[in-house]
């Protein structure tokens, strides 16, 4: 079995609005002195059991760091075919995949956010191990531990929203090819990867992972971010 990666990156991050630099898109913010995008390929690059690493740019990216990426090895490969949503991007670097050398159908993809920058590569060998050969797939997630309320349109409290079975979806997200590309060409308008598998019947597999492993939405995640990248010891 082989293994790729799989990292969109075509967006332009518009809630951190009021960050210094906020001109870049978020991917490209600095964050413990490397652009955040760095951080996740670099783990990603660093994962034996990954063969190829394609990270989807926007075609008209011009903040690329070329020579910096370039210090991740031969695993990393550009791929400009970013559209306007996360599920095109990911659509197009799987259209994309399939005529570069050493990727087929049959293959498993890791999809994973850009924004996400503390992953480990302990937390990528606990997915690939645990979903094994699940013809679902699986994605990384955390048990919602906080009481969930429902609000109105005025921020008032509607309801109590049970937590008991509700978790956090995160990435990477592990699919066949094949069956990832079926999925998003099925359904085009979905948020993340599992739910496109999810609308073909399947039910992908929940592999816990840690809240560290957040992803950066908002200015004060990059803070957080960092702190936890700083405080990290080598794996």
């Amino acid at each position: 079995m082989r293994y790729h990666a799989l990292v969109p990156a075509a967006g332009s991050g518009s809630r951190m609005g009021g960050q210094d630099g906020a001109a870049l898109p978020k991917q490209y913010l600095p964050l413990a002195g490397r652009p955040m995008i760095w951080h996740a390929l670099a783990t990603l690059c660093a994962t034996p059991a990954i063969a190829s690493v394609f990270v989807v740019l926007a075609p008209e990216d011009i903040h690329w760091p070329a020579p910096m990426m370039e210090s991740l090895g031969p695993k990393l490969r550009v791929l400009r075919c970013g559209g306007e949503t996360r599920a095109a991007s990911v659509t197009g670097g799987l259209r994309a995949m399939a005529s570069e050398p050493g990727a087929s159908g049959d293959d498993w993809v890791l999809v994973h956010d850009a924004a996400r920058p503390c992953l480990t590569v302990a937390l990528v060998e606990k997915l690939i191990a645990e979903v094994g050969n699940d013809d679902a797939g699986g994605l990384l997630a955390v048990p919602v531990a906080d009481t969930l309320k429902r609000g109105d349109e005025r921020g008032y409290v509607l309801q109590t929203v049970p937590r008991e079975g509700l978790w956090q979806a995160q990435t990477p997200q592990m699919f066949r090819h094949r069956l990832l590309l079926d999925a998003l060409d099925f359904a085009p308008s979905v948020t993340d990867d599992a739910s496109a598998i999810e609308t073909l019947g399947l039910s992908p597999r929940l592999v816990a992972a840690d809240a560290s492993n957040l992803k950066v939405t908002w200015p004060r995640d990059l803070q957080l971010a960092e702190r936890i990248l700083q405080n990290r010891g080598p794996e």
